[in-house]
């Protein structure tokens, strides 16, 4: 049995670790650490777990914890892990970081988005960016992986293939994506408050959201150039949920058959991205609980211009399902382990 260690696990992504992971048939939840609930039990603070998990939440020591599991899971604020990671804590066990701190490798561009200096640039280039579908076989060697942000996980593998096909001008490419409530955490905001976000939708972080460079980074990679695309994020009033619609004109005699054939063509072997049938478009209510990714495209022929269109979970292929999918390449274990879970409706 794989041992595994969940900083942050009293966070929505953290609790969402401990869902997936307790049906896991190869591993074993040693340590679910939290500073804001030491030596409560964890089924104190997530009563879904009554009689299900009878430990008690520990510190965020992380010496101890290595030496207690194979992977450890933070699921923390930006900084926290790049402010305590060596190479004696890496020689010990793997890491899936949840947050930012490894995703960009140029340093200068994580202080500028996130306004906090790194504490271990060093290890940039050894982490490995965690969106399976694209790769896989560098996190099969990892041990250090940077676990997707929620809206970059949907934006870019909604346009990936098509980027790197070449049918569409990525440097026309606008993201409209919206999310859950759940997508800003668990810490009590005012701004998420019930009665702030019910019955109404609104855009934020307009021009300067911290997903933006990750998405500009990865589709560069597929472009096999530098990008530079405009990004919106919206929050909406329910609990789960990420929808993307992104715009781009295509190229020159390029049809929506020729669109749906990369789709289809990039994405028939994996086992969690569902690309539709032609002229459904994903919705949110048909991924939740699940790490499935359901895609579509479609071609507005007035404006010559591709309609691309991505659903996921947050919590969960934006998360933590993705986060134990990077898990499974990095011990050797079928991808799916622990993942097949059916979408939940109503």
């Amino acid at each position: 049995m794989i041992k595994a260690g969940i900083i942050g696990a009293t966070g929505y992504a953290g609790e969402e670790l401990v869902r997936i992971l307790l049906r896991h048939p190869d591993v074993e939840i040693v340590w679910y650490g939290s500073r804001s609930y030491v030596d409560q039990p964890y089924a104190d603070v997530y009563r879904n777990f009554f009689k299900l998990v009878e430990a008690n939440c520990f510190d965020d020591d992380l010496p101890q914890l290595v030496q207690e599991a194979d992977v450890v899971f933070t699921a923390t604020p930006q900084g926290y892990l790049a402010g305590v990671m060596s190479e004696e804590l890496l020689e010990q066990a793997k890491f899936v970081d949840l947050s930012a701190d490894y995703r960009l490798k140029d340093v200068q561009v994580y202080e500028q988005w996130y306004k906090i200096e790194h504490k271990s640039p060093q290890f940039l280039a050894e982490a490995v960016y965690g969106l399976c579908e694209i790769h896989r076989e560098d996190i099969k060697k990892a041990r250090l992986v940077a676990n997707p942000g929620c809206y970059t996980t949907c934006s870019i593998l909604t346009a990936w293939p098509l980027v790197e096909a070449g049918l569409i001008d990525p440097d026309t490419l606008i993201i409209d994506a919206k999310s859950g409530v759940s997508g800003a955490g668990r810490s009590a905001k005012t701004a998420n408050l019930f009665s702030e976000v019910n019955e109404s939708i609104k855009a934020y972080g307009v021009t300067t959201h911290r997903h933006t460079p990750e998405i500009e980074e990865q589709l560069s990679l597929a472009a096999g150039r530098p990008l530079v695309l405009s990004f919106t994020p919206h929050l909406v009033p329910m609990n789960r949920g990420i929808l993307v619609t992104a715009y781009a004109s295509l190229k020159e005699g390029v049809t929506e058959q020729d669109l749906r054939c990369v789709l289809e063509q990039r994405y028939q072997d994996e086992p969690f991205i569902r690309v539709l049938p032609k002229g459904v478009c994903p919705e949110t209510r048909w991924v939740e609980g699940s790490n499935y990714v359901d895609i579509n495209v479609l071609v507005d022929k007035r404006t010559n211009r591709a309609i691309l269109m991505g659903a996921i979970d947050n919590l969960v292929k934006g998360a933590a399902g993705q986060a134990v999918q990077n898990m499974n390449l990095m011990f050797g274990l079928p991808e799916t382990a622990g993942l097949e879970l059916v979408p939940l409706f109503p």
